[in-house]
């Protein structure tokens, strides 16, 4: 038995490594895949605990993979574009408005879609904004760090914006209303002194003044793809293009909002999922004219593959003992009261997401809070200073996250280079901040509301 540990601990070590280097550009899904294949034939994980697996995360998995392909239609109908032309006009050539607006669109796009999502797309969009305005590569790090940042702490307020989230949502037996109801206050709170701090952080690199654009980014996405909605180039052809995209944004929002009203009335929410994906996807043909085979192209199915792997991983460490060691560690300290439970289990997250990823963080803490023998309200509560740990605490290293890990390599591929000092030097006074407060603000909401 002790052999079989060891070597479920070397397995799962090893994966992380390789998921880490990436090795030849490798995608992260491969490393995950076999070392889940190992633990299989191993047999530390049965056929009955694989069949566990896929009841506990296939829901949560179509969601997540619905939400990023309605995110990849809104890209070919050149929204991004369009709201990154925007932004351009809004921030009146101001580096700091410019700033505000760059968090603003990373809020909304992770709370729209997903944290994997809204790095996958709004970062291209992002270099080729701050390019397109002729900055330097040391002026676009700043923009970028802080938007990667907000993007992917932004899917703490609700469970749907994170894959790992609405898994760990099924094993403790919460709701996804329930979730938002719980965290939406305090996570946002915390993200908007998160925000600030970086602001105050990074205000002496960001240029006071833009440069002006060399050329408009909407207009070269619709001419560039011959793209349906290009029209002339006129303001009446601007004023029919943004009625279409708030007509879009209006039904993204309106199912995203339907996601919680089926959790509510306990309807699977892929379901509704689904539902929207399938009608964006017709809309689209109806409007471009094209076949939506390539959407399935562009989806990146290798996240739920990474999901599901990791998961197998994390099964076999939990068979081999692993959770049964947490318990016996945490549990006196978890049973001294809420505050303290919240902080040592919240800490505890965000130290093996900043070692090991937060998909495995998370899930291990979970599971741990699960043998516990919680009453609902103080597991429910634990289990979101968890997800704290794991969507903000996780981000003091840059390989604490899966949505993190491809930020850095999209930079990589765009000749970017973003160096662990340049990253430390915000990250190491921002996180920690924002994950105490937010741990605080949690607490005392649920005193407020919940008790």
């Amino acid at each position: 038995m002790s052999f079989t540990i060891g070597m479920t601990i070397f397995v799962f070590v090893m994966t992380m490594v390789v998921i880490f280097l990436r090795p030849g550009g490798m995608n992260e899904a491969w490393p995950a895949s076999i070392g889940a294949l190992i633990i299989f034939f191993m047999g530390t994980v049965s056929l009955s605990d694989v069949a566990d697996i896929i009841d506990k995360i296939g829901g949560a998995s179509i969601t997540i993979m619905a939400t990023i392909v309605m995110a990849v239609i809104l890209e070919s109908f050149g929204f991004f574009h369009w709201v990154a032309a925007r932004m351009v006009k809004l921030s009146k050539y101001s580096g700091y408005r410019l700033y505000w607006y760059i968090q603003l669109l990373c809020f909304t796009m992770t709370l729209l879609f997903n944290n994997d999502g809204s790095i996958l797309i709004t970062t291209p969009i992002l270099i080729l904004l701050l390019k397109n305005l002729r900055l330097k590569p040391h002026e676009m790090i700043p923009y970028l760090l802080s938007g990667a940042l907000i993007a992917t702490a932004s899917s703490a307020p609700i469970g749907v914006s994170n894959i790992v989230n609405l898994i760990a949502l099924e094993i403790v037996h919460m709701s996804l209303y329930m979730h938002t109801a719980m965290m939406f206050v305090p996570a946002t709170l915390g993200l908007v002194i998160m925000s600030l701090l970086m602001f105050i952080v990074l205000k002496n690199k960001l240029p006071k003044t833009l440069p002006r654009s060399t050329y408009d980014v909407e207009e070269r996405f619709f001419t560039k793809n011959f793209h349906p909605l290009k029209g002339t180039i006129s303001v009446e052809t601007k004023k029919k293009r943004t009625a279409f995209m708030l007509k879009v944004l209006l039904f993204v929002f309106i199912m995203r909002c339907l996601l919680f009203v089926a959790s509510f009335f306990a309807i699977p929410i892929e379901l509704v999922a689904v539902l929207g994906s399938i009608v964006l996807l017709i809309w689209r043909w109806y409007h471009l004219r094209t076949n939506p085979l390539d959407i399935l192209k562009k989806t990146p199915w290798h996240i739920l593959i990474f999901a599901f792997s990791m998961y197998v991983i994390i099964y076999g460490l939990h068979n081999a003992g692993l959770t049964d060691m947490l318990v016996t560690l945490c549990e006196p300290i978890v049973n001294q009261g809420l505050m303290q439970a919240s902080f040592t289990m919240g800490g505890l997250v965000s130290i093996l997401s900043n070692i090991f990823n937060n998909h495995p963080a998370l899930m291990v803490g979970t599971i741990t809070l699960t043998e516990m023998g919680l009453d609902p309200i103080t597991l429910k509560t634990i289990y979101l200073a968890n997800v704290i740990g794991s969507d903000i605490g996780s981000l003091l290293l840059p390989i604490g996250t899966l949505a993190s890990l491809i930020w850095m390599h999209i930079l990589r591929q765009n000749h970017i280079k973003v160096s662990w000092k340049d990253y430390l030097s915000v990250s190491l006074i921002v996180i920690p901040a924002a994950t105490v407060v937010s741990l605080f603000l949690l607490f005392y909401w649920v005193q407020m509301v919940f008790a």
